[in-house]
């Protein structure tokens, strides 16, 4: 037991035989592997913190403080990376939806816990080695990334820790996605990035450039090679405009395209579109009548739209009417093909949750991205003797857990509006993929922790000091070109005082303290 009556653990001397979890009375001592954490989705069962609940991440931040406060910077990185394998980044860019929740509001300012998680990841910068988390022994198993953007990354960071071999393809020349082109330089400078990259490659990943899926590489070919899992993870709209492929029509998934493709097929020097004989339109029902037309004149003989929501009643008598097939309150579970070429599409009717199997060639997607995917070796007993894969997305986030299909209400439909919001997805596209290649159900437990959940928490804290939160301190108009950064980060004295404002949320109890002791440990609350 340490000197704060909590039980503290010698990384040296354990050896991970769990006699502490079985004994411990109250039940407050867990033990854990990588594997474990990486799959783990909180439940309403974990001492979770308001912060690491906010966290699209899912970062222990409580813990990294705690780790800063007590000068132990190594700790706090690994923490940090648990989770996270861009702190460097996320440290300057994320939009901090973590402080929102933050309970020192209630006293005066949130704790600056993202210019400390910049703080611990600058610190690594400074050291003569790499600092990583700890990563579980070879599986001598082989995963496929397509797409070297922000999840594409962090899905090959997860998957590698987990201890399978992973390469990612990116099409252009370098990883990184929109992070190179979508953010000034002074907020995210070029070494910055790479810095995080690097990090990821030390983990064990290797990186593949200009390596475009549908001319360089395709999934049969990647699973022929030897990976038993591929994610696809291309990104979407905002990627390709990035790119300055607006007009080029690219097919990441076989015989798959996006309905702005399709419109624009032909037109204005825009990339050609050519749809199957059976071709399904997910979504988009306002312009449905026209994705038909324009279906059909590509080639489509059968077109089967499927709806996530009933639609106005008028749409699907024009659709009806003109031949083609509408599922309403359906969502597509997973796709099936052969080769390069998409031979099959399963429906799941919400309500009844019957499932059917759609013959399809094309499959057109409403929404500016593509699906993420996982593209496996169907298992003997789940497919036609012909399919020669099967494509499935990875679970959801908890928040849409319990919806069916491959976008889900509250999903994104272009580029994820923040970098830490791809990093959770990617860690949860890398579990899906390690469930799958071990035949290991996708689902959620039923207790998972999501935002609408009813809490135990607090709403007022009491005898608090006020302490003010400090201050980024920001580079001299003369001197950005020199520093190339605007803010400059927190020195150690500023970290450590920052640190103390932290009300250590997510012990069994508040310490108990009064302002003499505030120096030399943080504050605390009466709970």
């Amino acid at each position: 037991m340490g000197p704060k009556g909590l039980p503290v653990v010698d990384e040296v001397k354990c050896t991970g035989c769990g006699t502490c979890e079985r004994v411990c009375p109250k039940h407050i001592i867990t033990l854990s592997s990588v594997t474990r954490r990486i799959l783990k989705e909180y439940t309403t069962e974990d001492c979770t913190t308001p912060c690491q609940r906010a966290c699209p991440a899912g970062i222990n931040i409580s813990r990294y403080i705690e780790q800063i406060a007590n000068t132990d910077y190594h700790g706090a990185v690994q923490t940090i990376k648990e989770r996270n394998p861009f702190p460097t980044v996320i440290g300057r860019i994320c939009p901090r939806p973590c402080e929102d929740d933050c309970r020192r509001k209630y006293v005066d300012e949130p704790v600056a816990i993202n210019f400390l998680k910049r703080f611990a990841a600058d610190y690594e910068r400074t050291q003569s080695e790499r600092i990583q988390p700890f990563k579980a022994p070879s599986t001598g198993r082989r995963m496929a990334i397509i797409g070297g953007g922000v999840q594409g990354l962090s899905a090959a960071f997860f998957a590698c820790r987990l201890g399978h071999g992973v390469t990612v393809f990116e099409g252009t020349d370098k990883p990184g996605g929109l992070l190179n082109t979508a953010i000034a330089k002074y907020r995210l400078p070029e070494e910055i990035l790479q810095w995080d990259i690097d990090g990821i490659v030390e983990m064990g990943v290797e990186i593949r450039t200009d390596q475009m899926l549908g001319s360089d590489v395709n999934v049969i070919d990647l699973l022929e090679e030897g990976f038993e899992a591929v994610f696809l993870a291309t990104g979407g709209w905002d990627s390709r405009l990035s790119r300055g492929a607006e007009k080029r029509v690219e097919t990441p998934l076989p015989g798959g395209y996006l309905l702005l493709d399709l419109l624009r097929s032909g037109k204005a020097g825009h990339g050609t579109v050519t749809c199957g004989a059976d071709t399904v339109i997910v979504g988009g029902e306002g312009i449905a009548t026209q994705s038909l037309e324009k279906a059909r004149s590509l080639g489509a003989r059968n077109v089967t739209f499927i709806f996530r929501e009933t639609p106005d009643a008028a749409v699907v008598a024009a659709l009806t009417e003109a031949g083609a097939q509408v599922l309403a309150g359906c969502g597509v579970l997973r796709l099936l093909g052969e080769g390069t070429a998409l031979t099959a599409v399963e429906v799941m009717d919400t309500a009844s949750g019957n499932v059917t199997q759609l013959a399809a060639q094309s499959i057109v997607f409403s929404a500016g991205r593509f699906p993420e995917l996982v593209f496996t070796r169907p298992a003997e007993e789940d497919a036609a003797p012909t399919t020669a894969w099967v494509a499935v997305p990875p679970y959801k986030q908890p928040a849409v857990s319990d919806q069916v299909g491959l976008f889900g209400k509250g999903e994104t439909l272009t580029d994820f509006s923040g970098a830490i919001k791809a990093i959770g997805a990617g860690r949860r596209a890398a579990a899906s993929m390690h469930k799958l290649i071990y035949q290991i159900p996708l689902d959620l437990p039923g207790n998972v922790l999501k935002p609408d959940v009813a809490i135990q928490n607090v709403d007022q804290v009491e005898a608090v000091p006020t302490a003010q939160r400090q201050i980024m301190p920001l580079a001299q108009r003369r001197d950005i070109e020199q520093l190339m950064e605007l803010e400059k980060g927190f020195d150690t004295q500023a970290a450590a005082k920052e640190a103390a404002r932290c009300l250590n949320c997510g012990l069994i109890c508040y310490q108990h303290t009064d302002a003499s002791a505030l120096e030399q440990i943080r504050p605390s609350v009466n709970a």
